[in-house]
């Protein structure tokens, strides 16, 4: 099941790392720092340009993802990008 982006979320700009650059980023950004490109009302600024990481383009909201707030979405992508990191994590 597909969902619509929660307004105001920006989750998904916030808590996974992203290794490919981005515009006002260009070596990526690390985990749980926000995007140069969210916007301060949590939108995307890039979205649907080509200059969007592929990364981003591919992500799609989810029910298991998004959950019922912003604070699931949050925690459910960190946990995420801690899973799939090549590299440790220090505590």
């Amino acid at each position: 099941m597909s969902l619509a982006c929660r307004p105001g979320c920006g989750a998904c700009c916030i808590a996974p790392s992203i290794s490919s650059a981005i515009p006002g980023m260009p070596n990526g950004k690390p985990a749980g720092v926000r995007c140069a490109q969210l916007t301060e009302d949590n939108r995307c600024a890039i979205f649907g340009r080509p200059e969007r990481p592929a990364v981003c383009s591919s992500l799609r909201p989810e029910p298991a993802m998004c959950g019922a707030d912003r604070g699931h979405a949050l925690a459910y992508l960190r946990a995420m990008d801690e899973a799939t990191s090549p590299w440790p994590r220090s505590a």
